[in-house]
């Protein structure tokens, strides 16, 4: 039983490089807390060392002891027993669990609260790099997470809200904005992650307000990142005590550049199987903060995390537009060749983060131990490490990011020429809406929204070719079989559009974010109705085509002159230079006009019949068209309530 234990937690640990480059003193603790009370300034000796430090004289000579101190002695391990097993494999799974599902609710909370904030970061997204790569660190700090922003890029590009070179700038952002993470977990307030998470959490579950309970959550995710790292340091812990798992972890290090990029690809292995990197960066805190690895180890799998954070990009890239495609791979091809250059320049890199950490805080080795509060208790430990860890990870994202964005418009030439356009399908639906969204609501929604504003472009493209019809200007075979072909692709998009808010509103999501979903389903349904009534004025025209009748030329101006008043009163509910309650009001005042002019139209045609005979088939259709164009009104009149919030 013991042997299976050990196996199971070995294969849980097998894709953590590490280096024991430790060296136990067998001396009592007692005597390494008065050395470090002695040779380490930055650490002052609590009240009781004085004490520690009698005892420790009446049996060994200071001298002596200090000379111990220095000297490598044989390591005294623990022995593995199921029970040490056992409690490893609870606190790491416990613990990342608990790490993973803080990151989701900070993440979502934070979401919520700034869901206004985001969507204004979005459309500031130019052609000017420098602007897209600062959205990009703000998006990620936002949501807590690199790869639901490259996530949300790579969607952009795909239904056409980014153009590739912007998302390049994106992506570029969210690299130094997942940095913040490292900060965060940096804070030396992991003793308060418990208090925190419990105080949340209350508030969360008793609040009333919706901001303060999703302010709640973020918090109640911070808490609980916090106490998953602590429970993982915990679980960690034992290992540099116990025999076999030096053994294990011995076949890995970061001595030289193999052993460098033997730990980077193991790095890359281990966010493959977590998918996420900022779980793997607190995984790897947690084992350096234990001394279970070395810091140069540590940074090593850094180096592989960066690289295999890529692969949720480019999974949701699959199946989507060529640029799409293109994003994804820039992404990839941005992380590999930053860790390729880093990593052969791995020493003296280290070296100057050791200097600049030691410049502010008087550090000269990383790997040193010293004091640390563990539990209300000062027990030895590495100090420096989670800060070591931070500033390697935030200054090999920033200097890659500062030595590519220069080229963002030459990258984004370079994979238009690599990675060909696919063929266009004439048959093929208008939507590009992405279904692993779902991360981000507001994301989400985002993009149905641009997919609405290309389905009203079709809508009144469709009208303004039925009047290029009823004027009868050569060309009614191809407009028909346009309009036809439109309306079938709208009740397509409809649908699509339908399903996928319908997905999303299955989502945990805010009072906005839903009545933003309803007003998109209600907006989705407007348009394809009016596609339905131009098909039908359409189909009417057709009718008396073929049965070799036409209507008179005062009919026709009549029917042109409706439809010209109809097309304004549809530009006008679109209109960007007034506020959509403004327009509402106009809207109301066009409408009864028009209403107006179809009821005047309609006593003119009765009068017409009084005096003269015209077909039945001709005088019910003109009445149909008529009616047809009323219905068209309306259902623009529905829109502009909608949009006003009214509908």
């Amino acid at each position: 039983m013991k042997k299976l234990l050990l196996c199971t937690l070995l294969g849980l640990s097998v894709f953590i490089p590490s280096v024991f480059a430790q060296t136990d003193v067998a001396v009592d603790k007692k005597i390494e807390a008065v050395q470090n009370a002695v040779d380490t300034s930055a650490v002052k000796a609590p009240a009781d060392i004085a004490d520690v430090k009698a005892d420790a004289d009446k049996s060994v000579d200071a001298k002596s002891a200090k000379e111990n101190l220095v000297v490598v002695r044989k390591k005294e391990y623990k022995k593995l027993t199921s029970k040490i097993i056992e409690k490893m494999i609870f606190s790491l799974l416990g613990g990342l669990g608990i790490f993973l599902l803080g990151m989701r609710y900070m993440s979502d909370g934070i979401q919520k609260i700034a869901g206004a904030s985001l969507k204004k970061l979005i459309k500031m997204v130019t052609n000017n790099r420098f602007l897209a790569c600062t959205v990009g660190v703000m998006l990620t700090m936002l949501v807590q997470s690199s790869s639901v922003t490259t996530v949300m890029a790579v969607g952009f590009v795909n239904s056409g809200i980014m153009a590739l070179n912007q998302a390049i700038g994106v992506i570029l952002g969210a690299n130094i904005g997942t940095t913040v993470t490292g900060w965060v977990i940096a804070l030396k307030i992991g003793k308060w992650g418990l208090p925190i998470l419990g105080i949340s959490a209350f508030v969360y579950l008793f609040s009333k307000k919706e901001r303060v309970k999703y302010f709640a959550l973020a918090l109640l995710g911070l808490g609980m990142i916090f106490a998953g790292l602590e429970l993982m340091k915990a679980g960690f812990k034992p290992m540099a005590d116990i025999k076999e798992f030096e053994e294990a972890f011995a076949y890995f290090n970061a001595d030289d550049y193999f052993g460098v990029l033997k730990c980077a690809f193991v790095g890359c292995v281990l966010t493959v199987i977590v998918q996420s990197s900022s779980a793997t960066l607190g995984i790897t805190i947690a084992l350096a903060s234990t001394g279970v690895i070395t810091f140069e180890a540590a940074a090593a799998l850094v180096l592989g995390e960066n690289i295999c954070t890529t692969i949720t990009a480019f999974l949701a890239s699959l199946g989507d537009s060529t640029n799409a495609k293109r994003a994804a791979y820039f992404h990839k091809v941005f992380n590999l060749i930053g860790v390729f250059w880093i990593t052969l320049l791995f020493r003296p890199y280290i070296e100057m983060v050791t200097w600049v950490i030691g410049s502010f805080r008087g550090v000269a080795d990383l790997n040193a131990m010293g004091l640390v509060e563990v539990n209300g208790e000062m027990v030895m430990g590495f100090p420096h490490m989670t800060l070591g860890i931070a500033t390697v990870h935030t200054i090999f994202n920033v200097a890659n990011v500062l030595f590519f964005l220069p080229f963002t418009g030459f990258f984004a030439a370079k994979l238009e020429k690599l990675v060909k356009d696919k063929k266009v399908i004439p048959d093929k639906t208008l939507t590009n809406l992405d279904f692993q969204m779902y991360d981000s609501p507001f994301a989400a929604i985002a993009q149905s929204s641009h997919e609405l504003k290309k389905m009203d472009k079709k809508t009144f493209g469709m009208y303004e070719e039925l009047k290029s019809y009823i004027k009868g200007e050569g060309k009614e075979k191809n407009v028909s079989r346009n309009i036809f072909r439109g309306e079938e692709l709208l009740d397509k998009v409809q649908t699509e559009i339908t399903d996928f808010l319908t997905d999303v509103m299955s989502q945990p999501l805010s009072h906005d974010e839903i009545e933003e979903a309803k007003k998109q389903l209600l907006l989705a349904d407007e348009y394809e109705s009016v596609s339905d009534y131009i098909m039908s004025i359409l189909k009417h025209f057709k009718r008396i085509e073929e049965a070799n009748m036409d209507f008179s030329p005062t009919q026709r101006e009549e029917i042109l002159q409706l439809h010209q008043l109809i097309e304004s009163f549809y530009s006008n509910i679109h209109r960007k230079d007034k506020n959509i309650q403004m327009v509402h009001t106009d809207a109301i005042v066009e409408s009864d006009e028009i209403t107006g002019v179809i009821r005047k139209m309609r006593s003119k045609h009765w009068e017409r019949l009084s005096e003269k005979r015209i077909e039945p088939l001709l005088s019910t259709t003109f009445t149909d068209v008529l009616n047809g164009y009323r219905k068209i009104k309306t259902i623009l009149m529905h829109v502009a309530e909608t949009k006003a919030g009214i509908k």
